[in-house]
């Protein structure tokens, strides 16, 4: 456990810092990644051993009472600010808060921009679902030596504008493998193979939350079955709710052993009092 100064300039101590993410890439060594939703979530990932979160910026101080010392990332949706000052502006927010690195698909001046003020800039490669429209929908990337070229090329792009991160979604695992062993940015494979220096997948895949409805992607793997227990929680709500609702409309609830009675005599004072009973002001 590293002691350290978060961003926001208070004392903390952290499981892995920027550097390490950095000292990892050719080690052999992998760490895991998920992104837990909520307080039972993020419990559920400490008492896991997960290495690395990414959550939502509002969930910054839960993470930090929950997960103190976990490396946690934070960000922003692509649409979620117009111009470029509010993005940036939000980025310091969540520094601020608590936050090891920022999240952001806007562009590479943006990018730039952050990374000069200090901001451990997390970005995206390959399957980006904001911009399916553009590629065709949602598919996989780095299948063809064009098409991986591509993603290269935008790699070290990012890199050369100064980004720490970037998730590597739904690439051809040679690719990934390839362009990993040739650039200094920490790379987060979701879907894109072993080759990634950590592994990310998303808590409701890992965990088997799927509803029987629902096609998970190729690259998630329920190790659990949470889904299960959610339908029977949801069957058990059901009947008891309907339950409840027979009893009362048959007149049988409130039970007997559910109600509260008055004390002895007390009943009999309150009917004589309430038959005697006058308003003060007619």
């Amino acid at each position: 456990m590293k002691r350290i100064y978060d961003f926001s300039r208070k004392p903390a101590t952290r499981n892995y810092t920027i550097a390490d993410l950095k000292a990892l890439k050719g080690s052999g060594r992998k760490l895991s990644m998920a992104n837990p939703a909520d307080n039972d979530q993020i419990r559920a990932c400490v008492e896991a051993g997960i290495d690395l979160f990414v959550v939502g910026t509002d969930q910054m101080e839960d993470l930090r009472r929950l997960a103190p010392s976990h490396f946690a990332g934070a960000g922003s949706t692509w649409a979620q600010f117009g111009s470029d000052d509010d993005i940036v502006a939000h980025a310091f927010e969540a520094m601020r808060r608590g936050a090891d690195m920022y999240y952001t698909l806007r562009s590479f001046d943006v990018m730039e921009r952050m990374a000069r003020e200090g901001i451990p800039v997390q970005s995206h490669i390959g399957l980006i679902p904001t911009f399916s429209h553009h590629c065709g929908g949602l598919r996989a990337f780095g299948r063809t030596a064009a098409e991986a070229m591509q993603i290269w090329e935008t790699l070290k792009r990012m890199e050369d504008v100064g980004v720490f991160a970037v998730e590597a979604e739904c690439i051809a695992e040679e690719v990934l493998q390839a362009v990993n062993e040739k650039t200094a940015v920490v790379t987060f494979s979701l879907g894109s193979g072993p080759h990634g220096d950590a592994i990310f997948s998303f808590v409701a895949d890992v965990c088997g939350e799927a509803s029987e409805e629902e096609k998970p992607p190729k690259h998630a793997h329920a190790f659990g079955n949470v889904g299960r227990l959610h339908r029977q929680i949801h069957e058990e709500r059901v009947a008891a709710l309907a339950t409840f609702h027979n009893e009362v409309a048959g007149g049988t609830f409130p039970y007997a052993r559910t109600n509260i009675g008055m004390l002895p005599n007390q009943e009999e004072m309150f009917l004589e009092a309430l038959d005697k009973w006058v308003p003060a002001h007619r």
